[in-house]
């Protein structure tokens, strides 16, 4: 049973908690047939317990044709045949709550998948029918309609409108197999309130919105004009109500939010933040950040600033599904994540990038608020190439095969080196191969190496939850941490109870303040007791 942290009597869960991404193709295989499923995961629990993690987020588990990974969702009542049924979700959300770990489900409101029952309505029904209605359906331009719409670009590159036969285009602001829901609608409205409602009364804690900021569109569908404001299909302010209406529904069930907010703008950003809208959002800025010092204290401090107007705690993230993994992203020149830069052959040197990624965790598992893991980060896994025809992300497609996708981070959890396919589960190839030398992740040989990066991650996360200087210290306490002075190149900051946490990016060791013990490290100390470079510490003082 996960116990208690210390802090749980006077701040919610949520403000504080570790919570670990479960992407569920990928995780484990209870049947064999190459893809993760409900069964893996519920075979995986007692690994998850003793990770010492609070709650799971799973990407999407619903009926879908996975032309994106499953955020092409099909059917919100129905768990995907791949995956399991429903009977099987909900028995896995109680499990787990009988462990201590609680659930999260993702929600993907602005679109939904092509074989959808009122997206085939709408095509079956032509143009100008109420069906149509619920969607972004418009005649083309130019002489004959065959011009889209607008001007707009796809989130994954292109235009996002698809022309009919019937001569329409439909708006997909992510693959052709997305159609964007029109929000304006309020069958769309009240469709989602009831999607929650449904997964609140199955146990589950809380929901991630996807693509938050997306939702509402300009309904003039007007070509985007640099600096618009407000923009045409971004961050516009009908958003707000939207989440309002949604915040009454969690306050009903006592659930929580996280919604995935890609904003620059902080003030903006820290709006859906407000005491009755989300509670979280992913802080993406800390995730994007380069392995550098500056950039990354101001990285900490604007978020902390940010969250602390509105008063709702940070996030603090490393990797997820879509985002190049951490220990590949640091051992490049480059080290910070931009959609824009991925590209094939970048040069690694994946040593020096395990070094920092160790460095990383215990920096961000230092920092107040909750913290998110992906699946395998704690197995300290690189990014993998994929064979060319083998990708299946649509975003290398659409983007003429420049960008190699976000398979690379996707691929099947390696759980026992001396089983077929690192004991993923698969006694077929998995739905993702498997990169040479992947068994030597695998979980059964880190856990019985202390130095391994499993270990790292599991004593990180038992000091977080027993030292209570490491929680939020309830809503005051938000932004309970003080930089402390240093050299060049180390970020040292204290937080409450005599906790401290140094990180060293120069490259020379740095001299440790006073303290009185030795909590934890990423890697040992030098002989005169110093910190080596792209190694930190968690101190006592």
């Amino acid at each position: 049973m996960a116990a208690n942290r210390p802090s749980e009597a006077t701040a919610p869960w949520w403000r504080d908690a570790a919570i670990y991404q479960i992407y569920v193709r990928s995780f484990a295989d209870g049947d064999g047939d190459g893809t993760g499923d409900l069964a893996g995961v519920r075979a995986k629990l007692p690994y998850l317990v003793e990770l010492g993690v609070d709650a799971l987020w799973f990407t999407p588990w619903y009926l879908s044709p996975l032309a994106d990974g499953g955020y092409d969702v099909a059917d919100y009542r129905t768990i995907d045949p791949a995956f399991g049924t429903l009977a099987e979700a909900e028995k896995l959300i109680a499990e787990a709550r009988q462990l201590g770990i609680r659930t999260i489900v993702d929600i993907v409101p602005n679109h939904v998948s092509d074989q959808h029952a009122w997206f085939r309505a709408a095509l079956e029904a032509g143009p100008g029918s109420p069906e149509r209605d619920l969607f972004h359906f418009r005649k083309g331009r130019g002489a004959n309609g065959e011009i889209p719409p607008n001007d707009w670009v796809s989130e994954f590159g292109g235009t996002p409108w698809t022309r009919l036969d019937d001569g329409e285009w439909y708006l997909h602001l992510f693959a052709t197999q997305q159609p964007d829901l029109n929000w304006a609608h309020p069958a769309v409205r009240r469709e989602h309130e009831d999607v929650l409602r449904f997964w609140f009364e199955r146990g589950v804690a809380g929901v991630r919105i996807d693509s938050a900021a997306l939702l509402a569109k300009d309904p003039a569908l007007p070509d985007f004009v640099i600096g618009s404001d407000p923009h045409p299909f971004v961050d516009r302010d009908e958003l707000h109500d939207i989440y309002r209406s949604w915040r009454a529904i969690a306050d009903e069930y006592g659930g929580v939010f996280v919604g995935e907010v890609w904003l620059p703008d902080t003030e903006r950003f820290a709006r859906y933040l407000r005491p009755d809208e989300l509670h979280t959002a992913f802080n993406f800025n800390f995730l994007a950040c380069p392995w550098e010092p500056e950039k990354l204290r101001t990285a900490i401090n604007d978020t902390l600033s940010e969250h602390a107007s509105v008063g709702a705690p940070a996030t603090w993230v490393l990797c997820n599904h879509d985002v190049t993994r951490t220990v590949t992203r640091y051992g490049r020149e480059e080290t910070g994540f931009d959609f824009a830069v991925k590209a094939f052959g970048t040069p690694t040197d994946l040593a020096l990038g395990t070094r920092r990624a160790r460095a990383a965790a215990l920096l961000s598992l230092a920092l107040p608020g909750a913290a998110y893991l992906y699946q395998g980060e704690e197995l300290g896994l690189p990014e993998a190439d994929i064979p060319l025809d083998r990708i299946q992300d649509p975003m290398h497609f659409r983007k003429n095969g420049a960008d190699p996708g976000r398979d690379g981070c996707r691929v099947p959890m390696p759980w026992a080196a001396g089983e077929p396919y690192a004991g993923f589960g698969a006694t077929t190839e998995p739905w993702l191969p498997q990169p040479e030398g992947w068994s030597g992740y695998a979980a059964d040989i880190q856990n019985g190496d202390p130095d391994s990066m499993l270990n790292l991650y599991r004593e990180a996360l038992r000091l977080r939850r027993s030292e209570p200087g490491f929680g939020t210290g309830g809503e005051p306490g938000i932004r309970r941490l003080t930089w402390l002075d240093a050299a060049p190149g180390v970020l040292a900051f204290a937080r409450t109870d005599g906790l401290l946490c140094v990180v060293n990016l120069a490259a020379d060791a740095a001299e440790l303040p006073p303290h009185s013990a030795v909590l934890l490290t990423s890697g040992p100390l030098d002989e005169a007791g110093r910190l080596p470079h792209d190694t930190a510490v968690w101190l006592r003082a």
